[in-house]
Formats: structure tokens, C-alpha cells, sequence
């Protein structure tokens, strides 16, 4: 069975995961192209053999489209996710789930409202981490206690250049946010308390974001995490992520394919923003959620309520921002 997609916004990530949609992905097939701009979704939807529309809508309601990707701006999420389970059509939706803990909870409620009747969510979400490689490696090495228990991670997260318009808290809902899922779902324990601490400042941060910064995670089981989140370290993008435990620690290795020895040196290429790192990721997740719609089984993705905790943790960091090195709580009520 091919399941028709409609994929709303025709930017970055809805191009790719039109592209990964129309060529990579067995049983999916993209019928319907939806951005605000009618020039760019048309481009984008040719490619793939698809209509265009400038109505998101639309292509919820169209007949053709059997589910939905949602890769638009991130404050027309929580809508979109609306319209489609009203709609009773299942959703992946890139993450945030939305820009603040009220509107996911207004999510969480319509999509834990339509399970309960159904006995299966509409709603996955794209933390495509959960996905990669070396992340469920490091996930299965922390549960599986052969070097004992799980006393620290470590995460490095740097970016070649940040938005112009970005901002501290917009750090943290739009970067941050991975680890603020990666970590809780690496360690099977919750985020219990936060913390943010920066140091001297990047000439090459727009005014209003405080780059780099060093936050501090608190999972309830006790384990200290720690993330280095540089948004304009400038030399291309580099992700790392390291577990400690009693006896031996776990690492991700670095993705390059190639290294080059030359006029005395050694290097590996970085590329440039997070794509090609994690292209695997999200091909091995779009499958995962195209394979559980043909079998009619739950979603293996990240759920509502997922993205819900990670929005009251975001919440709970940007107030830490402000009273920089004290520890807050996650207020998960």
C-alpha cells in the first residue's frame, strides 16, 4: 500500500523531506506541496511529480493526501497538528511541537483525546535523533549497564552561523531542544532541574543571543549532563555526545567518510549545517512512520506528550537564563 503525503512548507526541511519522500522512502508517494510561497511550492512539488498550493489547508482536506508532514515555521505547528487531527489525518510534524508549553498542551490534549477513543494516536513528532546510529548506540550502552551505571554525559552542539533574528531563548527552542529530548531519552529519566551559564560572548552573535553557552542538565536519576550549544562557531557543524560511565565510557564518532594527509596535515571535512549528519536519521525515521501507517500500528516516533517535555524543560532553561548558574526545576504539572 503507498500512503499519499502532503508536506506543508517547502523550506529546508520540507524540500528534503519531499525529496527523501519521493525517492528514498518505499510506500510513500507525495501528492500535494503546500507554502506560502506559490513560486517555491510549485518548484518544490514539480520535482516530485506533485500539486501545489499556497493553502495549507487545502492540502489537509484534499482526498489525495492520506497524511501529513509538517515542516513550516515553527509558530504554525500547533495549529496545522489541529487541523489535521480534526481531520483524522495522521501527522509527523518536525519539532518543536510548538513554541510554547501552552500550545502543547492544547496538542497533547486533542491528540491523547482521539487515542483514547481510537486506542491510537494520530501525532508523531521529529526528534530524528532517536533515529541516528550512534544515538540509539549510545542509548543501548547506557541501559545496558556493561561499564556499570550512567554517571555523566557530555553533548557539544556548534553551528555554522545562527538567523540574524536569533535570540537566546530562540537558541534553546530551536537547538537546544534535541538534547533537551536526546538526553532524557538516552538515560530513560527525566529532566528534573536546569541550568545556564555563559561566558564571554561571540563578536559574530546578532544582539539579542548570548553565544556561546554552557547549559547544565539534571536528569532525576542523578546523572549531570552537560551541553556546549555554540550557534555561530562559524567552521562548519560539528554535534558530539558522550556518555560516562563507572567502568568505560561511549561516544559518537565523527561522521566524516574521508580523511585527507596532505603538506603535513591531516583533516576531515565538516559540512556545513546538520543535513548531511543526519541524513541517515531522517530517512530511517520517515520509514519508521511510513512502515507503522501501512501495518496500522503505533507510531515509533516521539509522541505528543514527548514534545510536551521538552517544551516545559526549553521553559524551565530560558528562565535559567536569566538568573545565569542557578538550577531551576521542570515544572512537568
Amino acid at each position: 500500500m503507498t500512503i499519499k503525503l502532503g508536506v506543508i512548507g517547502a523550506g529546508i526541511m520540507g524540500t528534503d523531506h519531499v525529496t527523501n519522500l519521493a525517492t528514498a522512502i518505499s510506500g510513500a508517494a507525495v501528492s500535494h506541496v503546500a507554502d506560502i510561497d506559490g513560486d517555491r511550492a510549485a518548484s518544490v512539488a514539480a520535482a516530485a511529480g506533485a500539486r501545489s498550493t499556497t493553502d495549507a489547508r487545502e492540502l489537509i482536506r484534499s482526498t489525495k493526501v492520506d497524511a501529513v508532514v509538517i515542516a513550516s515555521h515553527d509558530s504554525t505547528h500547533a495549529g496545522f497538528i489541529l487541523d489535521c487531527l480534526q481531520a483524522g489525518k495522521p501527522v509527523l510534524c518536525e519539532k518543536p511541537l510548538a513554541p510554547g508549553v501552552e500550545e502543547c498542551r492544547a496538542v497533547v490534549a486533542a491528540d491523547e483525546e482521539i487515542t483514547a477513543t481510537t486506542g491510537r494516536s494520530l501525532l508523531s513528532l521529529g526528534f530524528m535523533r532517536r533515529f541516528d546510529p550512534g544515538h540509539r548506540e549510545l542509548r543501548r550502552f547506557a541501559a545496558s549497564g556493561e561499564a556499570g551505571q550512567a554517571l555523566m554525559v557530555h553533548c557539544v552542539s556548534r553551528n555554522t552561523g545562527s538567523a540574524p533574528d536569533a535570540t537566546t531563548a530562540s537558541a534553546v527552542t530551536n537547538s537546544a531542544i534535541h538534547e533537551l529530548d536526546s538526553i532524557p531519552w538516552l538515560l530513560g529519566s527525566p529532566i528534573a532541574e536546569v541550568a545556564w551559564l555563559a561566558g564571554k560572548r561571540s563578536t559574530a552573535a546578532p544582539t539579542g543571543l548570548h553565544d556561546p553557552a554552557f547549559i547544565l542538565l539534571r536528569t532525576a536519576d542523578g546523572v549531570l549532563s552537560t551541553l556546549e550549544l555554540f550557534l555561530n562557531a562559524q567552521f562548519g557543524y560539528s554535534t558530539r555526545c558522550e556518555v560516562v560511565a563507572e567502568r568505560g565510557t561511549a561516544s559518537l564518532a565523527e561522521p566524516a567518510l574521508v580523511a585527507t594527509n596532505a603538506a603535513g596535515t591531516r583533516s576531515t571535512p565538516y559540512p556545513e549545517d546538520w543535513r548531511p549528519r543526519f541524513a541517515d536519521a531522517y530517512r530511517l525515521e520517515l520509514q519508521a512512520w511510513i512502515h507503522s501507517l501501512q501495518r496500522g500500528e503505533s507510531s515509533p516516533l516521539a509522541t505528543a506528550r514527548d514534545g510536551l517535555r521538552a517544551a516545559q524543560a526549553a521553559e524551565a532553561l530560558i528562565l535559567a537564563a536569566r538568573h545565569a548558574g542557578t538550577f531551576v526545576p521542570v515544572d512537568y504539572s
